[in-house]
């Protein structure tokens, strides 16, 4: 059995989950998230529980499906109350960012700004040199986190780039100079 999949979700007061065949509808106080689980995958809604369960409880592939599909449905009742966010933080000379629009654009020191259009459903934020991404789907979120952070990785020796806020960057020592006279 799946220690994950088995534990059932309780679903909070105002939200409301729609289970219809393969797809489940989870629509709460910050919007709407629809979802089509695997076929091997059933959810069973008891009042304010819900429970998820597989054909072949034995399958090593089946117990996989079914602890994913119960965090799935756990996140996407998660993102619609509370929702989700991922905060970078941008470190080096000159390098900013702001938000215009539906574009953020970006100084990392090229040549010319990095225009970066906004996915539908994530709100971005910039406050000095702190970056915040929200959004209600937490796939969504993390995947523009990533790709914000692809556009100039932080690199090793002055920490100079776009960094998560709590990622620890290792440094690596510089050039050393021997003395002048000395063989």
């Amino acid at each position: 059995m799946s220690r994950i999949g088995k534990l059932p979700i309780l679903v909070p007061d105002g939200v409301t989950v729609n289970v219809d065949g393969q797809t489940v509808n989870v629509t709460g106080p910050k919007g709407t998230l629809t979802m089509t689980v695997h076929r091997r995958v059933s959810l069973h809604l008891t009042e304010r529980q819900l429970t998820v369960s597989v054909v072949d409880a034995e399958a090593q592939s089946d117990r996989a499906l079914w602890g994913l599909t119960r965090m799935l449905v756990a996140n996407m009742i998660t993102g619609v109350t509370a929702g989700y966010q991922k905060q970078l933080e941008i470190n080096g000379v000159g390098f900013k960012a702001q938000v215009s629009g539906q574009n953020l654009i970006l100084n990392l020191g090229f040549s010319h700004p990095v225009n970066f259009p906004i996915p539908a459903g994530i709100t971005i934020t910039v406050e000095k040199n702190v970056v915040t991404i929200g959004g209600i789907d937490k796939q969504l979120v993390g995947e523009t986190a990533a790709t914000i952070r692809r556009l100039k990785k932080p690199e090793p020796y002055k920490g100079k780039g776009i960094k998560y806020l709590d990622e620890v960057i290792r440094r690596k020592a510089g050039k050393v100079v021997k003395a002048a006279g000395a063989k």
